[in-house]
């Protein structure tokens, strides 16, 4: 099963050991899950651990270990996903879990992303971290 993490899900990984965005690196541990970003959605997790918690970038480095990080999305895919009811800066996020083929969005977006919480948008269900974890855990 294919996972793509939005920005925040990798920030709150790297940030605290407890909880359910680094409970998804244990289960990757395993094989169980293949984990997959993209560089918009790293790089915008590595600015924040940079200004709010930069003895964490090291932690950030060692969960890059479980990361497929995937190529960025063609323009005509972030223009679709542009044309959803999402801010233009999580298009691209998206659009690349939507051409990376993943299963899940996991996200813990609720502002931006809440209104597809739960929804399947091109064959990838959109949740947050700790409903991946309990569906993970019912496989």
């Amino acid at each position: 099963m294919k996972l793509f993490l939005d920005a925040n899900i990798i920030f709150t990984a790297a940030y605290s050991s407890q909880g359910s965005s680094r409970f998804l690196f244990s289960i990757a541990e395993t094989g169980a899950v293949t984990l997959c970003t993209s560089h918009f959605a790293l790089d915008e997790a590595k600015r924040n651990l940079a200004l709010k918690a930069k003895d964490k970038l090291p932690t950030l480095e060692e969960l890059l270990l479980h990361l497929v990080i995937i190529p960025e999305p063609q323009p005509d895919k972030i223009a679709w996903a542009a044309r959803l009811p999402l801010p233009q800066k999580d298009a691209p996020i998206m659009a690349a879990a939507v051409s990376c083929k993943a299963d899940m969005l996991v996200t813990g977006d609720r502002r931006d992303f809440g209104f597809l919480l739960g929804t399947v948008i091109k064959g990838v269900l959109v949740l947050e971290p700790s409903e991946t974890v309990r569906r993970l855990a019912k496989l």
